[in-house]
């Protein structure tokens, strides 16, 4: 042997050692869902972790054992993240946002032994509990005064801290998130250690969230969805400044960004949106951030235009419950200071590169093993492989990825010569019309960017000649007087003619999914039931494959 080097297992116990030995007085703040805020730091969010680590023992929790959260985000149950893996067990972030039916499932599914969650949920607790045939202990983050419940200080408050991490492997699973359930059941991504920690490596980058030090991030996306886009594994990298809301209120956000003075943050769209709304009622500038991640869906160009003009960098970004969540980001390119605005808006509105660690391809729609060529023109099915992407889902008996260790991410897009990810729509919304694909999602934000419209969702509406054609269901901001051939105009010089719907219905609100992402399930539904009102139709003209996609009328 010439050398070698010393064995570390990559387990997550060491980064909130690493946390409250090096940051250990970095504080976290908390805005609760009463109005009232708590402080703590890293340091006691270890010492906390530790109290729980015991306090399940004292419970009877062993390796291996579901450990289930139902609560937004807070330094409580940032707490839980720490002390859930750190006796062994599988931390299990339950979205509160799901139906019935789903949560039912999940958590027997899962067999959750323990179940922590906020006092907001109490109902949902108390209408599952008689179902919830696995779980044997309940416990509430922050119950009422007076409550007969089992309080999360009271519970870890009995023991002193005194002990230890549970010893495990680096390949040993530490947390399970399921998918939102589109179709069928949700299915159950089961993280590991070792995968998790590659992840967060990657999170912390300056081409992803851009840690450091000096970071104060406030995390609207919740802990719930999709191991809250990693950051509390990336945060304790660093030391960061954590700021958490149990409510996403926009003047909550808001004001807590400008007193906390926080510098990162991320969401998906519709949280950007509700930011823009309530800035924009209140007569107010946005807050002084240093960098936005919007993921989840694809920013609209006037989203992403805004916060550049207000000196926000736009981390764009791309990935799913299935990949930890990180695939792409985007960063700026090499020759990004030589772009003009324009141009750089045009890098930002795609879904950025790769991170180290994972590789993208796309390939043919029609048959789905065909390669396509990176040549930011084609557009295929996205395929993903890497250490944090998944390869079986839980409990399930096969593998959910090909002989390649590609999985299908059941979105469309294209992949440019320099490697830069453009999603255009989801394989289940993309619209084939007279042979031709329409992207409902760049439709969707070009609507968007008319000033009187507030939303926009695209769906594709059988048709005799054309088999699909688009339907766009618009919201119309509050007193704008807007009608078909309004949009229609303002497409015109946007998309290709044909691209243009001939059929417009005008409601009150898109639906949406647990997560904030546009239902566009719910919306055919309703097409298909008669209950989504078409109010006017348009002769719009022009054949599919007439005009290419983006050229004028």
């Amino acid at each position: 042997m010439l050398g070698a080097m010393q064995d570390w297992d990559l387990v997550v116990s060491h980064l909130i050692d690493h946390a409250a030995r090096e940051h250990g007085a970095r504080e976290h703040v908390t805005h609760w869902a009463d109005g009232t805020e708590t402080r703590t730091d890293w340091a006691g969010i270890r010492r906390d972790a530790l109290k729980m680590t015991q306090a399940l023992r004292r419970l009877g929790i062993q390796k291996g054992d579901r450990i289930a959260t139902l609560a937004m985000n807070h330094s409580r149950h940032l707490v839980s993240w720490y002390g859930a893996v750190g006796v062994g067990g599988i931390l299990h972030t339950v979205n509160p946002r799901l139906f019935a039916e789903q949560l039912d499932y999940i958590v027997n599914h899962a067999e959750d032994r323990v179940l922590l969650y906020d006092a907001a949920f109490q109902p949902i607790v108390d209408k599952m509990r008689a179902k919830w045939s696995s779980v044997e202990h309940y416990i509430c983050y922050d119950p009422a005064q007076g409550s007969e419940v089992l309080a999360f200080e009271d519970w870890i408050g009995a023991e002193d801290g005194d002990t230890s991490w549970a010893e495990v492997d680096e390949r040993d699973p530490c947390m399970l998130c399921y998918t939102s359930g589109t179709t069928g059941h949700p299915k159950g991504v089961l993280y590991e250690h070792r995968s998790t920690m590659l992840h967060a490596w990657a999170g912390i980058q300056p081409m992803a969230f851009d840690f450091d030090a000096r970071s104060v991030m406030l995390p609207v996306v919740p802990m719930f969805h999709a191991a809250s886009w990693g950051l509390p594994w990336a945060g304790a990298m660093t030391g960061v400044k954590f700021v958490y809301s149990a409510v996403n209120d926009p003047a909550v956000l808001c004001g807590l960004m400008d007193r906390e003075g926080v510098t990162h943050s991320a969401g998906v769209p519709t949280v950007w949106l509700a930011m823009f709304q309530h800035a924009d009622a209140a007569g107010r500038a946005l807050p002084k951030l240093k960098q936005a991640v919007i993921g989840g869906s694809a920013a609209p160009r006037f989203m992403i235009e805004r916060l550049m003009k207000a000196g926000i960098r736009v981390a764009h970004a791309w990935g799913m419950t299935e990949t930890s969540p990180i695939g792409t980001v985007g960063a700026p390119t090499h020759d990004w200071d030589a772009k003009s605005f324009d141009e750089q808006v045009d890098v930002v509105q795609m879904q950025g590169r790769p991170a180290f660690g994972v590789e993208i391809r796309t390939v043919s729609l029609d048959d789905m093993t065909t390669p396509l060529p990176r040549d930011g023109k084609t557009s295929g099915a996205l395929q993903i492989r890497g250490p944090w992407v998944i390869r079986r889902y839980f409990k399930a008996g096969e593998d959910a990825v090909n002989a390649e260790g590609w999985f299908d991410t059941g979105d469309v897009g294209i992949i440019h010569p320099d490697g830069t990810l453009q999603l255009t729509d989801r394989t289940k919304d993309v619209i084939k019309s007279g042979g031709e694909w329409i992207s409902s999602v760049e439709l969707e934000n070009e609507i968007m960017a008319h000033p009187d419209v507030a939303e926009a969702a695209v769906i594709g509406k059988p048709d005799e000649r054309w088999s699909e054609r688009p339907l766009a269901c618009v919201v119309a901001r509050e007193g704008a007087d807007l009608d078909a051939r309004a949009l229609i105009e303002h497409l015109r010089a946007r998309v290709a003619k044909w691209w243009i719907p001939d059929e417009y219905a005008f409601i009150d609100e898109v639906p949406k999914t647990s997560v904030g992402k546009f239902d566009k399930k719910v919306l055919r539904q309703r097409l298909a039931d008669g209950e989504l009102a078409v109010r006017e139709r348009v002769e719009v003209g022009g054949e599919p494959g007439s005009v290419h996609a983006g050229a004028g009328a």
